[in-house]
C-alpha cells in the first residue's frame, strides 16, 4: 500500500443502513478503543425556502469520539449534500425527530455561533434554547413539535426543529490530522463501518486536508492553482473522481489568469497575490479549496482537496490520497507546471506519472 508522508486530514462521507446512524459507529469505535463518545453540534448552511432569506445556517447532532487519553479519533457528522439515497421506500411512513434529535436552525451565523456557545448538546428540544432566551431575557415559545427564541423586538434568534427523516444516516468521517499510519488509523474506522453495514452514499466523496504554510509562497499557489485547473480533467479520470458528488467546481478564470502574471517569491509577492486572490472571489466549493490558504485569519489552516470518490476501505482512499500527495509536493517545486499533452486523455494516470517524473529529474 502507498505510504503518506504529509500531515493530512481526511473527511469521509459514508451512509448508516436504515434503522441505524452516526451515533451507532460512533459508540462502535469508542468500544474498541477504550474511549468515549462526545455529542456535539455540527454548524451547517443549505439554501433558504422562504422569501428574503438567501441561506438558512444549523446545527445538527455531531459525535466526537475520544480515546483512552482524550485524545480526538474521529467526529462524525451529517453531510446535506447526501441526498439521493434518503428518498423514502414507497409504503413507508418515515417520522421526524430519529432518537428525538432535532437541528437549532437561524438565518444568522454570528447569533448560531452565540447559540452553540450557549446550550448543551445533551438537552432535549424543548428546554434546549432555555439558555439562549435567559441571555435576552425572554422567554422560550415552545410548540408540539418545536422552539423559538425571539428577541426583545420579536426578531428570530433560533428555532430548534426535529431532525428531518433520514438526515441521521449520513456520517462524515472527520479525522483529526494524521501523521503516520494513515492507513491503519483510517481503517479503524472504516472496518467497523463496514461491519456495521455502512455503504457509500450516491453523491459521496473523500476529502484530504494538508497543512497551508507550505504552499504560502507565489511560485507554489501558481503551481497548485496550474495543477487544479489545466490538469482538471486527468485528475478527475486518474482519481476516478464521483460525477454526482456535489459542490465541486473549477476554479475561476480570473485566478488562472492571475497567478500567470510574474508574481515574486518573496513576502511583498506572496502578500500582493494573496491579496488579489481573495479578491478573485474564491469559495471553498471547488475542487480544491484555498479559501483559508488567502485568508487573513484563517479558521482551518489547510488547503482541502475535494476531489477523491467515495471510498469505505483504507486502502482505497490512501492509494488515491498518495497520488494527489506526490502531485501536492511537485507544486512546491518553483518550476511550473507544464500544461497537459495531448496524450493526456488517452491515458490520464500516466500523464501525471509523467508529470512527477520530470520533477524527480
Amino acid at each position: 500500500m502507498d505510504e503518506l508522508t504529509l500531515r493530512t486530514g481526511f473527511e469521509i462521507e459514508l451512509l448508516a443502513p436504515a434503522g441505524s446512524d452516526r451515533q451507532a459507529l460512533a459508540d462502535v469505535v469508542a468500544a474498541r478503543v477504550g474511549g468515549s463518545v462526545r455529542r456535539a453540534f455540527h454548524a451547517d448552511s443549505q439554501p433558504s425556502p422562504v422569501p428574503g432569506v438567501s441561506v438558512f445556517r444549523h446545527l445538527s447532532p455531531a459525535f466526537d469520539v475520544l480515546d483512552a487519553q482524550g485524545a480526538p479519533v474521529a467526529l462524525l457528522v451529517d453531510d446535506i449534500t447526501i441526498e439521493a439515497d434518503l428518498a423514502p421506500v414507497p409504503g413507508s411512513r418515515p417520522r421526524p425527530g430519529h432518537r428525538g434529535w432535532y437541528r437549532l436552525v437561524s438565518d444568522d451565523g454570528r447569533l448560531l455561533r452565540l447559540v452553540e456557545r450557549t446550550v448543551d448538546p445533551h438537552a432535549p428540544l424543548a428546554t434546549v434554547l432555555d439558555p439562549v432566551a435567559e441571555l435576552f431575557g425572554v422567554h422560550v415559545d415552545v410548540f408540539p413539535a418545536a422552539a423559538r427564541v425571539n428577541d426583545p423586538t420579536g426578531a428570530s434568534i433560533a428555532v430548534a426543529l426535529p431532525l428531518p427523516p433520514g438526515r441521521e444516516r449520513p456520517c462524515e468521517i472527520v479525522t483529526p490530522p494524521l501523521v503516520r499510519d494513515h492507513a491503519r488509523a483510517l481503517e479503524r474506522l472504516l472496518g467497523p463501518a463496514r461491519e456495521l453495514g455502512f455503504t457509500i452514499p450516491q453523491e459521496a466523496a473523500v476529502h484530504l486536508h494538508v497543512d497551508a504554510g507550505p504552499f504560502r509562497r507565489s511560485s507554489a499557489f501558481a503551481n497548485l492553482v496550474r495543477l487544479f485547473a489545466h490538469w482538471r480533467e486527468p485528475l478527475w479520470a486518474a482519481l476516478g473522481t464521483n460525477p454526482r458528488c456535489r459542490r465541486l467546481a473549477p476554479l475561476p478564470d480570473a485566478l488562472v489568469g492571475l497567478v500567470e502574471q510574474g508574481w515574486q517569491d518573496t513576502d511583498t509577492g506572496w502578500s500582493a497575490l494573496r491579496d488579489a486572490a481573495r479578491a478573485v472571489g474564491l469559495t471553498k466549493y471547488a475542487d480544491v479549496n484555498l479559501v483559508q490558504l488567502v485568508a487573513t485569519r484563517p479558521v482551518r489552516d489547510t488547503v482541502e482537496v475535494r476531489i477523491l470518490p467515495g471510498a469505505i476501505d483504507a486502502r482505497s482512499v490512501v492509494e488515491r490520497a498518495a497520488l494527489v500527495e506526490r502531485l501536492l509536493l511537485r507544486c512546491l517545486d518553483p518550476a511550473p507546471l507544464p500544461l497537459p499533452g495531448p496524450d493526456a486523455a488517452h491515458d490520464p494516470r500516466a500523464a501525471l506519472q509523467d508529470l512527477l517524473t520530470v520533477a524527480a529529474r
